[in-house]
């Protein structure tokens, strides 16, 4: 063999690997979505865009490194238990859950594949997780408000309607969160001078008989506490609100932009942002029993002045003062 043939041939062993490597197709990872509401609601085309933007800000675009997996069960109970199974059967390496609605389904089903979830009031009283500090388990995520906001909600309905004197307050009997939430409602009333009464959140038939019910008797507003259920219901509730002149405080923006009164509460969609940051880390190699549970770092108060004069209310300049968004 000539020096020429040696270097050609060694050329090309050592060169073929090279081009080798540079032609493996890029590695797309798998992650499954659950969210208990309709493809088409706005609330839920809203949260997945957030956590989108989240993951392609890190480098992960759809169709190029990664493939998602979405289950929407618009609110069905049974169809979030179904489509929990599914996901959990397809195996993503990790599983973005929408409150607490989409979370407690997926850990009946799975105790390994890693889990995180956005807008969940109380992961550790719904036995999600050990701890806010270490999860120990395989779901991890960030919580949507402590219970106490219930107070500052009840507070806030007295500060733009001093008229009032009993509060209905719209909640989930059958989540952790609705329990906790109805709580704090009940602990601040008195201070405030309220009678306070629970208007269940099951179906639309019932919050139309809860809340032509209440509205029989004078001087009445609503609180409607965070629930997927809420969500669902948002068109309806702020309907009837309108209907029997009832000022309601909702704990999140697009209730407002909807033509609801008042809302105070999370940026939920920074949370969706937040949460593809925890995917990324997951599929870089670190368990969710590791990745603390965090609280919310946005508040927004969000105001309609339309629906105010409607009410026939006129808004305290010190809350307009505090207004993150006033609506026109």
């Amino acid at each position: 063999m000539t020096r020429r043939e040696f270097i050609t041939l060694t050329g090309g062993v050592v060169a073929w690997p090279l081009a080798a490597r540079a032609q493996q197709p890029t590695r797309v990872r798998r992650i499954g979505v659950l969210m208990p509401l309709a493809a088409d609601d706005p609330v839920a085309q809203g949260r997945n865009a957030a956590f989108l933007q989240g993951l392609q800000q890190l480098g992960w675009t759809v169709g190029q490194n990664i493939q998602i997996e979405y289950r929407w069960s618009g609110g069905n109970d049974e169809v979030t238990r179904r489509y929990a199974a599914e996901l959990a059967a397809l195996e993503p390496e990790v599983i973005l859950a929408s409150g607490s609605a989409a979370t407690g389904p997926l850990l009946q089903v799975t105790r390994s594949l890693p889990i995180v979830f956005a807008i969940v009031p109380d992961p550790v009283g719904a036995g999600f997780v050990d701890s806010l500090a270490r999860p120990g388990g395989n779901a991890t995520g960030f919580i949507s408000f402590d219970y106490s906001i219930g107070g500052k909600w009840l507070e806030l309905l007295k500060e733009i309607a001093p008229g009032v004197t009993r509060a209905g307050a719209l909640r989930d009997p059958a989540i952790t969160g609705g329990i906790g939430q109805w709580g704090a409602v009940q602990t601040a009333a008195p201070s405030l001078g309220l009678d306070v009464s629970p208007l269940n959140l099951r179906d639309a038939a019932e919050i139309e008989r809860a809340i032509e019910a209440f509205a029989r008797s004078p001087n009445g507003g609503l609180i409607v506490t965070g629930a997927a259920l809420s969500n669902i219901h948002r068109n309806l509730i702020i309907t009837l609100a309108a209907r029997h002149k009832l000022p309601a405080v909702y704990f999140e923006r697009f209730f407002i932009t909807a033509g609801g009164l008042i809302s105070y509460g999370p940026d939920f969609l920074d949370q969706y942002r937040r949460a593809a940051g925890y995917v990324d880390r997951i599929l870089k190699g670190e368990k969710p029993a590791e990745l603390p549970v965090q609280a919310p770092t946005k508040y927004e108060l969000v105001i309609n002045l339309k629906t105010a004069k409607n009410l026939g209310l006129d808004i305290p300049t010190p809350v307009l003062a505090r207004a993150d968004e006033v609506i026109e």
